[in-house]
């Protein structure tokens, strides 16, 4: 077991302390009140003295929280830098000091005061439930990336046919191909998309143009009660509610693996603290029995195939 020094032993037990937490958790709801109230101009320019301390305290409190927990390794600070979430509230903290002090022209200042804002989201490290939630977001892209383009391709394909089918009725929705897949867009979130459906149902002379669209975008009326219901139908039936579901499954999946990734760190770290040859000894053999009988349910699979 790597030895401490008193000094790194004391941050490191201030830094799995409850009250250290909980002051953190309230500091960064503090900033982001602090941010919210410097939004409104009059009230800023009146308590400008009280926001800017108040400023001062939090930032001097992250700057603080960022030692103790370099401290808190030891002989190794570099291990402080290894966890991203670390990176991401030193870079903040870096960015909010250097706001004052860095000479840097008036468009680039605004950025750095963006760092303000950006405190607010320390709130994802501080909680360990928030982080469970961003991780399984990251887990989830590679298998959204392929969601999308299974999205992508339902929007190509119908929004080609719109243009074919309805170009002529509603060019404000269907005149082109990058005009026809923004407006499947506004229906698959199903904004108004029964609008959409109507005009190209009863015709842009009976329903949706205004006598103004009519001089403007010269329509070549033409209603389409069934085919249009159908197009619109199955469009929102399977963008909606099958695609996008598959997109909330891949998130769930991501969740799940979070949670494992989350209570094995967590059974890691109890058993560093409190060992327990017993306990442990039990547990191993259940997880690997359970690991045995799934290799065993593989390979039944694979004989009744056979």
């Amino acid at each position: 077991m790597e030895k401490k020094f008193p000094l790194s032993a004391t941050c490191s037990s201030i830094c799995r302390s409850a009250t250290f937490q909980r002051t953190i958790i309230a500091t960064i709801l503090l900033a982001g009140i602090v941010v919210g109230a410097q939004t409104y101009k009059g009230f800023a320019l009146e308590h400008k003295k009280i926001l800017t301390l108040l400023d001062g305290i939090i930032l001097t409190i992250f700057v603080l929280e960022a030692l103790i927990k370099i401290l808190a390794e030891g002989n190794r600070p570099i291990h402080y830098f290894k966890n991203p979430w670390n990176v991401f509230d030193f870079t903040i903290v870096a960015a909010c000091l250097l706001e004052p002090v860095l000479p840097v022209g008036g468009t680039f200042l605004p950025v750095l005061r963006l760092a303000r804002i950006l405190r607010v989201l320390r709130l994802v490290t501080a909680i360990p439930k928030l982080q469970v939630l961003v991780s399984c977001l990251l887990k989830s892209l590679p298998s959204m990336f392929y969601v999308s383009i299974l999205l992508f391709l339902l929007f190509y394909v119908y929004g080609t046919m719109a243009v074919f089918l309805y170009g002529e009725n509603d060019p404000i929705h269907f005149r082109n191909l990058q005009t026809s897949m923004l407006s499947l867009f506004r229906v698959v979130t199903l904004e108004d998309w029964t609008d959409v459906m109507y005009v190209n149902m009863y015709g842009s002379n009976a329903y949706g143009y205004s006598p103004e669209d009519l001089a403007i975008w010269t329509p070549n009326s033409s209603a389409s009660p069934l085919g249009a219901s159908l197009f619109f139908v199955s469009f929102v039936l399977i963008g909606t509610m099958i695609v996008l579901n598959l997109v909330i499954g891949v998130i769930m999946n991501s969740m799940d693996e979070s949670n494992e990734e989350m209570s094995l760190r967590k059974e890691i770290e109890r058993r560093r603290k409190r060992p327990d040859p017993i306990r442990d000894g039990i547990d191993d053999l259940q997880k690997r029995m359970k690991e045995l009988t799934d290799e065993m349910s593989v390979i039944r699979k694979m004989l009744e195939n056979r």
